[in-house]
Order: structure tokens, then sequence, then C-alpha cells
């Protein structure tokens, strides 16, 4: 029964996925992905109780999958820049199917009760999948970051990558264009901000930056 019900969860939120891209996400109604799957309008909601839980379950996807092309597209790349630019491309190619909706996605993902607010504590297991992404992508480089440096490393690049996912939902370039140039460009900037840590007076700098994002998580 437990395989069943799982199959049936699935069936679900791989028919919302597929309307999400297809139709956009307010086109796409909790009792049309039910009758797409086959399945009763009340069992859909048994499963997911919004549309905002399937956009989270959608938030878990991308991680995954980007997780996996990350992992591929940094194979034999050493340098931070070239391992932090092959990170983010395999991202901006695993949402580039969901565009159409991105704003849309945004929206919800703005309130602060929505599941898939990415600093809300029901997104912690897709935070923590991204965050696991740019940690790879940091621990794997040559020369390593700052040793002060790296357990703050992964969520500063987070960060950085979230707000290139914010640019990617309103960039209208052909195939969001702008955004690529943007992660070409912001790569090796980051990297080479990394590499100025370990000059003195810039590493108080970097103290002082490193205390202000703990203060304002704390």
């Amino acid at each position: 029964m437990a395989g069943k019900s799982e199959q049936t969860r699935q069936l679900v939120a791989d028919v919302a996925l597929r309307m999400f891209r297809d139709l956009g996400f307010e086109k796409t109604t909790m009792r049309a992905i039910a009758a797409e799957a086959g399945v009763s309008v009340g069992n859909a909601y048994y499963y997911f109780a919004s549309k905002d839980d399937l956009v989270h379950e959608l938030y878990l996807q991308v991680q995954a999958e980007h997780a996996h092309k990350a992992a591929e597209a940094v194979v034999g790349v050493k340098d931070l820049s070239g391992r932090l630019k092959a990170t983010m491309h395999a991202g901006l190619d695993v949402m580039a199917p969901y565009h159409r909706f991105g704003a849309e996605f945004i929206a919800t993902a703005i309130r602060p009760a929505s599941p898939v607010n990415p600093f809300n504590d029901a997104s912690t297991a897709a935070r923590e999948a991204s965050l696991a992404i740019f940690r790879t992508a940091a621990d794997g480089a040559s020369p390593a970051a700052a040793r002060k440096l790296r357990a703050e490393l992964p969520e500063l690049l987070w960060l950085a990558y979230m707000g290139v996912t914010l640019f990617w939902v309103y960039d209208t370039s052909s195939g969001q264009r702008r955004t690529r140039k943007l992660v070409d460009g912001l790569a090796p900037l980051i990297a080479r901000g990394l590499s100025l840590t370990r000059i003195p007076r810039a590493s108080r700098i970097l103290d002082d930056a490193l205390d202000l994002s703990r203060s304002v998580r704390g």
C-alpha cells in the first residue's frame, strides 16, 4: 500500500509539473491536475494541500537535477571561477523549461509563510540541497578558499545564485542570454574577490562582512 501511495503521489506531482510547464502556474488548477492524473480532487489534496506545495515539490526536484548536472559539469575543472560558472549554468539549464511561469513562482515564493520561500523552515531540505551544490563547487576548487571563509562560502555563493535566479526570472532576452552573460562575468569576479581575502587589509573587510552576515541570520 505504501508503494502504491508513493506512486500516486509521484503521478500527481509529475502531472502538475508538466501542466505548470505547458499552461503556466495560474492556469493550472488542483481540479485540472486531479483530472489529468486520473485521481479524485480529494486524493490530490491528500498528497498536496495546495499548489504552493506542488511548487515546493518542483523546488526539490530542480535541486536534485541541478546537483546531478553540476556534478557532471565540474569534472576536471579546478579553478573556482570555472567551477562556479559551470554550476550556475547547470542550474539555469534545469530551470529553463519553467521560465514562462518564473514570475508567478517568485510571487508565490516571496510570501513569508509560503513553503517555497527559500528562507522558510519548510524549505530547509531544498535549501540544504542547494547549499550542498555550492559546497561541492567550492570544496573542489584549487587553490582552496581561505580557511576562515570555507564554512560560510557555500551560503554566500548560494545567495549570489539567488540574485542570478531573480535576474533570470525577468530576463526576456532570447534563451535568457543576458543571464548567461551575467554568470560568465560574475563567476570570475567572485573568484578574484575571494583571492583578495588573503591580503591582510582585505581580510579585515571580509571579517566585517562575515560578522554582519552572522548577525542578521541570528
